[in-house]
């Protein structure tokens, strides 16, 4: 089952930092067959107080999108992003095709 790595980021300071980050992530991304589906962009407001930007990387499963994020490439350029934004970071499993809201209940 697939897994995203959901961040929601505002406070980005787009200087030097930020771009070498942008530059390096993708080469990161690619032996854990790590993509991105959301990077940020327009959207529609429908409820809420919503700010920053949301970003969704997909990946095969929790064990890539784990080693990823605790691979020594990520690791060298993530200080880069934490130190020029502010923002929250989740892995989150998708669910079934045939999933239901009720699902959840049993």
């Amino acid at each position: 089952m697939a897994t995203y790595a959901v961040a929601r980021l505002w406070d980005v300071v787009m200087g030097p930092q930020i771009v070498q980050y942008l530059e390096e992530i993708d080469a990161t991304l690619a032996p854990f067959q790590g993509h991105f589906l959301v990077h940020g962009g327009g959207f529609e407001k429908l409820e809420g107080d919503w700010t920053g930007d949301l970003i969704i990387i997909e990946f095969p499963n929790r064990q890539h999108a784990q080693a990823w994020y605790n691979s020594e490439a990520y690791q060298k350029i993530l200080p880069f992003r934490l130190s020029n934004t502010k923002g929250e970071v989740i892995l989150i499993d998708t669910v079934p095709g045939d999933h239901k809201a009720t699902d959840i209940l049993g």
